[in-house]
């Protein structure tokens, strides 16, 4: 028995997640008190804003066949590191163009050893991320480092027409990168590194130097996301992010970013950014402990590469079918061993 040329075709993932989404909201707004009020959606667009602001840059990280477990270091290194130089300078501006110097640093180092030392990427943002936090801690002596300009606290703290200034600067970068990523050649050159390295360096695409440019945009983003959280918080927090980076890669993957096909869109990363952001503000909402929380993570988290796997290529069913396909069509063992050889 075989299979025919019968192949599936399923929903877009992107459109598949937005449909997600909507019955999602829909559902909560109906049945979890306060979830549709302004209030809440204000929370609700600010909680997820950090997530969203570093989540455009890990789009291109993983659509090219990488990611980066350093980003929440870099986070806090900048954070830190922003808030030490306005305090032993007095300038705003020096302690903006330190964090964001360390960042896009941290970048090139996770570049280099991933691109031209070819160092595996979980090794390399691993280490990067422990050694940044050391650093973090270093510098701030272990402790809360405050600030004390209200100048500074415009970033995190401040709004437009009552839009929350960390909303308007994520909506700012999700315009940015998608035009970078559906408009530009570096974004075309991301995903053909991502669908095939070989291929994409045979073309001509310096695929060393597409890798080195994403991890050093990627940490200059995350830089700039410790400093937004510094200015919220009015203080440089060494112990604060824990687990940024699953939350990123996390939304990435349920919007439908592919680490090994080099696919991915903008509005797909804002669709899981969002449906993340959602599950938490009701689960917060309704009072359920932080460690369901985890629970219901990590199922959403684990439910996204499944939905990956069964994407609208049908790649899982094409497989199913070749696997069926090869045990109706082998030969048994049995069929293969020589006769045995009669008496006379």
């Amino acid at each position: 028995m075989k299979f025919g040329p019968l192949k599936f075709r399923g929903p877009g993932t992107s459109t598949g997640m937005f449909l997600f989404f909507g019955v999602l909201f829909t559902a909560l707004a109906l049945f979890v008190p306060y979830f549709l009020t302004w209030n809440n959606m204000l929370y609700l667009t600010l909680s997820v804003s950090l997530v969203g602001m570093v989540a455009c840059s890990m789009l291109f990280c993983l659509a090219s066949g990488e990611f980066d477990l350093s980003v929440e270091g870099t986070v806090v290194l900048s954070g830190v590191l922003c808030a030490v130089v306005i305090g032993s300078t007095g300038s705003v501006f020096l302690g903006v163009v330190a964090g964001l110097a360390a960042g896009f640093l941290v970048g090139l180092i996770n570049g280099f050893f991933i691109a031209k030392l070819k160092i595996n990427a979980l090794i390399t943002t691993l280490a990067v991320l422990y050694i940044v936090r050391g650093l973090s801690f270093t510098i701030s002596n272990g402790r809360a480092v405050p600030i004390d300009d209200e100048a500074f606290f415009a970033f995190g703290n401040g709004s437009v027409l009552g839009i929350p200034n960390p909303v308007l600067i994520t909506v700012g970068l999700f315009l940015v990168f998608g035009v970078l990523l559906n408009r530009t050649t570096f974004g075309r050159e991301t995903l053909a590194v991502g669908g095939d390295k070989e291929a994409a360096r045979m073309a001509g695409i310096d695929v060393d130097r597409v890798k080195i440019v994403i991890f050093a945009v990627q940490g200059v983003v995350a830089a700039g996301a410790g400093i937004v959280l510094a200015s919220r918080m009015t203080s440089g927090q060494p112990n604060s992010s824990t687990g940024f980076a699953l939350d990123v890669i996390a939304a990435c993957m349920l919007g439908g970013v592919s680490h090994t096909k080099g696919t991915g869109t903008i509005r797909g990363v804002a669709i899981g950014v969002l449906i993340m952001g959602t599950a938490q503000n009701a689960m917060n909402l309704i009072g359920i402990p932080s460690f369901y929380q985890y629970l219901t993570k990590g199922t959403i988290l684990l439910l996204a590469v499944l939905f990956d796997r069964f994407n609208s290529r049908g790649a899982a069913w094409d497989d199913l079918r070749g696997l069926w396909n090869r045990r109706e069509t082998a030969t048994p063992a049995r069929a293969r061993r020589p006769a045995p050889a009669r008496r006379t």
